[in-house]
C-alpha cells in the first residue's frame, strides 16, 4: 500500500512538473509569435508606403515614356497582386513580382534622359528610395524575429510541448527576389547628365 502511494506521489509530481513546463513553454511561444506579427505589421506598413508611392511614380514616368506599357502593365498587375493578398508568405512573393517590376521601371530611365531632370520625378525616386531602405531594416528585424521563434519551436523539449499547444515552425521568411538584385542601379545624383553607356568588349578579329 506504501509502495503504491509513493508511486502516485512521483507520478503527480512529475505531471506537476511536465504541466509547469507547459505552460511556460507555452506562454514563451505566445510571446514569440505576438512578436513575429507585430514584426510583420511593420513590414507590411512600408510595403503599403511603397504601393501607395507607385501610381504617382507610373503616371510621371508615362507622361514622357507612355509607349513602355508592357512595364506599366507590369506594375499594376504586381501592385494588385501585393494589395489583395493577405498571408505573408503571399505577400512576399507578390513583394518579389513588384520588385522585378520596379526595376524595370526604373531600367527604362536610361532610354529617357529628360526623365532625370523632371522634379516630379526625383521627388518620387527619392520616396521610393527612402521607401526601399525602411522596407530592408524592417525585413530584417522580421527575419530576425522570425528566426528566434522558429529555433525556439525546434528545440527540445519545446517542440514537443509547441506540438501540444498547436504551434509550428514558420517559414516565410521575408527575401529579396534574385530578380531584384540584378536591376540595374540607376544614378539620379546629376540630373543634368546624359546616361552612360556600358563599356562594350572589343570585337574578335
Amino acid at each position: 500500500m506504501k509502495t503504491g502511494l509513493i508511486v502516485i506521489v512521483v507520478l503527480v509530481l512529475i505531471a506537476l512538473v511536465a504541466f509547469g513546463q507547459y505552460v511556460g513553454v507555452r506562454n514563451t511561444l505566445v510571446t514569440k509569435n505576438e512578436a513575429v506579427k507585430a514584426a510583420w505589421s511593420q513590414v507590411d506598413i512600408v510595403l503599403q508606403r511603397r504601393a501607395d508611392l507607385i501610381p504617382n511614380l507610373v503616371e510621371t514616368v508615362k507622361g514622357i515614356a507612355g509607349q513602355e506599357q508592357k512595364v506599366f502593365g507590369d506594375i499594376a498587375a504586381a501592385r494588385s497582386r501585393l494589395l489583395s493578398a493577405n498571408a505573408p508568405a503571399d505577400k512576399i512573393a507578390a513583394n518579389q513580382q513588384l520588385d522585378g517590376a520596379i526595376g524595370r521601371l526604373l531600367a527604362v530611365v536610361e532610354n529617357y534622359p529628360q526623365l532625370k531632370s523632371n522634379e516630379n520625378f526625383l521627388r518620387l525616386q527619392d520616396e521610393l528610395a527612402g521607401t526601399e531602405n525602411r522596407i530592408a531594416v524592417e525585413r530584417k528585424r522580421y527575419n530576425d524575429t522570425l528566426q528566434d521563434y522558429n529555433t525556439y519551436v525546434q528545440h527540445f523539449p519545446n517542440n514537443i510541448y509547441a506540438g501540444w499547444a498547436g504551434f509550428k515552425p514558420n517559414e516565410a521568411y521575408f527575401a529579396a527576389s534574385e530578380e531584384s538584385r540584378q536591376v540595374p542601379k540607376v544614378n539620379f545624383s546629376n540630373p543634368g547628365t546624359a546616361p552612360q553607356a556600358a563599356p562594350q568588349p572589343a570585337p574578335t578579329q
